[in-house]
């Protein structure tokens, strides 16, 4: 039986490490390699690409200009691997601070906990109880005397069905 294989081997080594990706087009792009699998799909991040064009000749000339190299900043790539041609190594991974590492910034937001059976209540209502209290904005207690239909004097809520 065969010994099994590594899982990754050469290209899980490099990972954070920036790249430098020729594709079949005539393409490079420059970036830090964030993932890849087994068809060589990658993720780049912070990604350029650099690309040879070569100006087009105009009447009365006997040559085009010579070859300008352009250069165009992507960001966030993902490559299809069957264009890729090869890859090669610009720079180490960067260097990230111990302190910077496991700190999360403050978000917009609130953590609260939103459970089973916990309702999402705006701010402005948490205190008070809901069925008793008139609703914002509307003045006071409701009339003496009201009730709503089918509700016995006294009670503060409806029967249960087959009480009343």
């Amino acid at each position: 039986m065969a010994p099994p294989k590594a899982k990754g081997g050469k290209m899980l080594s490099l990972i954070n490490w920036r790249l430098k990706v020729i594709l079949n087009d005539g393409r490079a792009l420059t970036g830090q390699m964030l993932a890849f699998d087994k068809h060589m799909n990658l993720v780049l991040a912070d990604c350029e690409e650099f690309r040879r064009v070569r100006p087009k000749k105009k009447q009365g000339e006997a040559e085009a200009g010579p070859p300008q190299d352009m250069k165009r900043t992507l960001g966030l790539v993902i490559l299809r691997g069957e264009t890729v041609v090869s890859l090669s190594v610009e720079g180490p991974p960067p260097v990230v601070d111990e302190d910077k590492k496991n700190a999360l910034l403050p978000g917009p937001g609130r953590g609260l906990p939103a459970g089973r059976g916990m309702g999402m209540m705006p701010p402005a209502l948490a205190g008070r109880p809901m069925p008793y209290g008139p609703p914002p904005g509307m003045p006071g207690p409701p009339p003496p005397g009201f009730r709503p239909p089918g509700m016995p004097p006294g009670m503060p809520f409806p029967p249960p069905p087959g009480f009343g």
